[in-house]
């Protein structure tokens, strides 16, 4: 018999039953997904898959601090869940203690649904997205493109329960779309994404419609030198710019001096104004469209994380605002460590305070002489203090000249800083929701402007596609 033949909040029940440590936590992550891949205008594979992974957390005190131990395993029997507990509380005996011991969270509200089965997706949730696919295939075959890519539904229902009585459960569902089309000698390409809860809100035809004239715009080449350009970023642009920030900007961390928000001579820079535009940066566990779980869910500890936090209630919280650094990243220990207050990351991010009636089409009929990109990729971080990031364009870069897409230029390679960014900016258009390219995998839920910014640095020309 499989622990999975029992209802997730019976496992958590079980588990902290079990516990014999002086604080536990149990987290059990029910997941379904759905996906569709097709290549050439054709489907080729489908599938449903279902799992489930369960974390114990336990901690014990010592006569030198309150030590924990974390042990995750998937497919676990029923016979195997005393030992998973026993092996979390060996691990938390055997470490020293715990440099982010906080006590467990206590009295937050049970959730209503803590007892119910876990939400599931199915094949189901393509039911109007796959007949409108279909159909883009013979537009695109009809008009001598070829359509790749996938589509894929998650949805993961995580249950927290705690020794303290925290009862909390969370249904997070995560789509993500990916296409691409190709001329069919291969020698152009283009992409878009988007992200979804539900694939009622995505659109095949109008996609197509869209990369359509992108290939069209790529019949004429024009090679570029490296060097600083007028460039457009488009929402997805900027969302793995300001995720990559986002993931940078621990309390601690600046506190101490590691990175691009540590005040020169100690401090930070919270209070600083970073960029004339009034952007703001914020995330909110109930942005409507980008829902995300109201409390912390933390697998493990890390500079921006604790596992003494799990259950701990999020609320909306600005990053930056009006152009001004406001929060950083903060857990309990690292509140009390630099005095910042309390503010747990979240998982969506929303940029706004552009123009809502500008769109990217306005923005490329403003615009004399640039660049607008498609996409990043590859983005890899160079120097911390200054959060400088390098990475490659991909799946077309577009020549502007008097309001007008006139060709596709080659790739490069670049060198800017996300933060530094925001500080040169002359333009923001309407926030809307956007697939990040490249930490798609990771993080999916974000709303961002396109950016017009006037010296884009174009480091090296690029082989990249």
């Amino acid at each position: 018999m499989s622990v999975r033949s029992n209802k997730p909040h019976e496992v958590v029940e079980r588990a902290l039953e079990l516990s014999r440590a002086d604080g536990c936590v149990v987290i059990a992550d029910e997941e379904s997904t759905a996906n569709l891949r097709w290549a050439g205008n054709a489907l080729t594979t489908n599938g449903v898959t279902r799992g489930r992974t369960l974390t114990v957390v336990a901690t014990v005190d010592g006569r030198e601090g309150t030590a924990s131990g974390v042990v995750s395993r998937s497919a676990v029997t029923l016979d195997e869940l005393e030992p998973l507990v026993r092996a979390a509380e060996a691990a938390a005996r055997g470490a020293g203690p715990a440099e982010d011991a906080q006590p467990l969270v206590a009295g937050v509200p049970a959730s209503p649904d803590f007892t119910d089965a876990p939400a599931e997706t199915s094949s189901a949730v393509f039911a109007d997205f796959a007949p409108a696919l279909g159909e883009a295939f013979a537009r695109a075959r009809a008009g001598g493109r070829e359509l790749y890519g996938f589509a894929n539904h998650e949805m993961t229902s995580t249950y927290v329960g705690t020794s303290t009585g925290l009862r909390l459960r969370h249904d997070q569902p995560n789509g993500t779309l990916e296409l691409n089309a190709k001329s069919p000698d291969r020698t152009r390409s283009a992409w878009a994404g988007r992200a979804t809860r539900d694939f009622k809100d995505v659109d095949p035809a109008a996609l197509d419609a869209d990369l359509a004239v992108r290939l069209g715009w790529a019949e004429r080449r024009v090679e570029l030198p490296a060097g600083r350009y007028e460039t457009l970023l488009p929402p997805t642009a900027v969302a793995d710019l300001l995720i990559y920030q986002y993931w940078s900007a621990s309390g601690r961390d600046a506190v101490e001096g590691r990175t691009v928000f540590s005040e020169p001579g100690g401090g930070t820079r919270v209070g600083e104004r970073l960029g004339a535009l009034p952007l703001t940066l914020r995330s909110d566990p109930h942005e409507p469209g980008l829902e995300s779980a109201p409390f912390v869910v933390a697998h493990s500890s890390g500079g921006d994380q604790s596992v003494f936090d799990n259950g701990l209630p999020v609320a909306a919280t600005d990053w930056i605002r009006a152009g001004e650094l406001h929060r950083l990243t903060t857990t309990r220990h690292g509140a009390g460590l630099t005095g910042l207050p309390v503010a747990p990351a979240i998982g969506n991010l929303v940029l706004d305070g552009g123009d809502p009636g500008r769109s990217l089409e306005d923005m490329v009929a403003a615009t004399e002489r640039g660049l607008l990109l498609t996409c990043l990729w590859y983005i890899r971080e160079v120097d911390p203090a200054t959060l400088l990031l390098t990475g490659l364009t991909r799946d077309g870069v577009y020549l502007v000249e008097h309001g007008e897409v006139v060709g596709e230029v080659n790739n490069f390679r670049f060198n800017e800083s996300p933060v530094g960014l925001l500080g040169r900016a002359t333009e923001a258009g309407r926030t809307e929701k956007t697939l990040p390219r490249e930490w798609g995998d990771w993080f999916t839920k974000a709303a961002m402007p396109a950016l017009r910014v006037p010296d884009f640095n174009m480091s090296s020309v690029s082989q990249g596609v």
